[in-house]
């Protein structure tokens, strides 16, 4: 017997129908809970950090790896005591040779190109060294703001759209990080870098046959850095410059390197850290050709010379340095990875109680001054991504006031990258502390200079490198300073703690035979 239904019967496609729509909803429910979980209340897995490792620019031929985000006459005396002020005599390089320059173009280096992608917001991360450690003293530079890492290393910063952010710490190669859109933090991690770096006059950069000379020695030595004179010591700009004000008094020099941006396009090809010297208070074009911005002569009223027949201008005047900040800034354009202001100070020789500054020249005067001329220097080029440097007496790691010049240790090193001091054995004199002829004792002299500079900079990032003497003893024995006491100095630098050194010769003919060969990594 057949059962029937006590109810009324269901229609089958309205069963069908709903079974149907069941199926959707499950389905909706699942892609919802794998592309966008947090909708539905369900945790989510944090995005791992993007790791980005600085490395070294490639040589010439080799294939870059695919992008990832992975002083003058001697003063005989007793030897001076620790700490206590040294009394100066003038700088004592000895004045650069004029060889006739060359001009002719370098070969411009083809750039590919590659997409560029674009920031989407604000960026964070964390900057470490290569053994993980946070890396205090970091900065990330990002569209024309330059902003600390905090003390764990970390930062964040809202960049510009299509702007690259550059990573930098002293002692530590440049990390500069193309946009992109991010889903996690960056982690940053830098790779120490010692800059060892040989001198290039204004006339000497423009030779063919000294450049040649010189950058066979950065291709086969420890050398991978050279400084090149952007404003000399008598004011003259080596490029065709666009400081309005440095072509309104003529400071565009005799040796214009019309080709300058297609040879410094040659020195990056080469992986060359390119550092430019900037003479700043010693300017004999701008002081006579603005004779109002010059330290004035009492007795005549004309622009004040020092021994060397050479005008300076007036530190207190903020104009000049202005003007000298524009050259800076133009430089770092150019491409440069560090400014390096020199003369950065009052005169030491010539007759000083004849010179007349805006303001009285005395302790309470001279340092704030300078100080004040590198803070504004290191905010506005650092902004730009660039290193900024100052070349210091050796003297000044030894004296506890200003040295009578505007610069001391303490004061002058949170405004700096790079310390330079000009440890020179032939500098000293008497100098340090037992040692009556530092010649003979080229190793100590510098060591202890560098380590005492060192230990007072210790409340900042800043690091020691110093200018090591490459020429001829003027001052005690006539000596020619060759392999051993180039060794001894650089032995002194590294065991004194410093960051590296530069070589300082006024011919631009440097001792290879000292410099070590390049390692086999290093030349690749």
């Amino acid at each position: 017997m057949l059962e029937v239904p006590a109810g009324p019967a269901a229609p089958r496609p309205l069963l069908d129908a709903g079974y149907t729509v069941g199926l959707l909803a499950v389905a909706i429910l699942s892609g919802y809970g794998l592309l966008a979980p947090e909708r539905l209340g369900l945790a989510t897995a944090s995005e791992p950090p993007a790791r980005i490792v600085a490395s070294i620019s490639p040589r010439v031929g080799e294939q870059p790896p695919a992008p990832s985000l992975q002083a003058p006459a001697p003063r005989r005396g007793e030897p001076a005591k620790p700490l206590q002020t040294a009394r100066l005599t003038p700088d004592t390089r000895p004045e650069p040779a004029r060889p006739v320059p060359d001009a002719r173009p370098a070969p411009q280096p083809a750039k590919p190109e590659r997409p560029r992608g674009t920031w989407s917001g604000a960026v964070s991360g964390k900057v470490l060294d290569e053994d993980g450690q946070a890396l205090v003293g970091a900065s990330v530079v990002a569209g024309g703001v330059e902003t600390r890492v905090g003390e764990d290393g970390t930062f964040t910063v809202t960049p510009p759209p299509d702007a690259t952010l550059i990573v930098k710490r002293p002692g530590y190669a440049k990390v500069s990080v193309e946009p992109a859109p991010m889903k996690g933090p960056l982690e940053v991690v830098m790779q120490p870098q010692a800059i060892k770096a040989a001198y290039l006059t204004y006339f000497g950069f423009g030779d063919r046959g000294i450049r040649r000379r010189v950058l066979d020695l950065v291709e086969r030595t420890e050398l991978n850095a050279v400084v090149i004179d952007v404003k000399g010591d008598r004011g003259w700009i080596i490029y065709p410059t666009r400081v309005e004000q440095a072509l309104a008094i003529g400071a565009q020099g005799p040796a214009t390197l019309r080709d300058f941006d297609g040879m410094m396009a040659d020195l990056k090809a080469r992986g060359v850290y390119t550092i430019a010297r900037i003479v700043t208070f010693k300017d004999n074009i701008l002081a006579t050709r603005r004779p109002e911005l010059a330290v004035q002569d009492v007795r005549t009223g004309k622009p004040w010379i020092d021994r060397e027949n050479l005008a300076w201008v007036d530190p207190f005047r903020e104009e000049v340095w202005d003007y000298n900040i524009a050259i800076a800034k133009e430089a770092i354009e150019r491409g440069f990875d560090e400014v390096q202001f020199d003369y950065v100070r009052f005169p030491t020789d010539g007759r000083l109680q004849a010179a007349k500054y805006l303001k009285p020249v005395n302790k309470e005067t001279r340092l704030p001054t300078i100080a004040a001329f590198l803070e504004r220097a290191r905010k506005e080029l650092g902004a730009r991504g660039a290193y900024v440097a100052a070349d210091l007496f050796g003297y000044t790691a030894f004296n506890e006031n200003d040295t009578d010049i505007g610069q001391r240790i303490e004061e002058l090193a949170p405004h700096l990258d790079y310390i330079c001091p000009m440890v020179y054995p032939s500098g000293y004199h008497v100098g340090i502390p037992g040692f009556r002829n530092p010649v003979q004792n080229s190793y100590a002299v510098v060591r202890e200079s560098v380590r005492l500079i060192r230990r007072r900079a210790g409340h900042t990032p800043a690091r020691v490198r110093p200018w090591l003497q490459d020429f001829r003893d003027y001052a005690f024995d006539r000596r020619i300073f060759g392999v051993s006491e180039i060794r001894d100095q650089i032995r002194g630098t590294d065991e004194g703690g410093g960051t590296g050194w530069m070589l300082w010769n006024p011919r631009n003919d440097y001792t290879g035979a000292a410099l070590r060969a390049k390692s086999p990594l290093a030349a690749r």
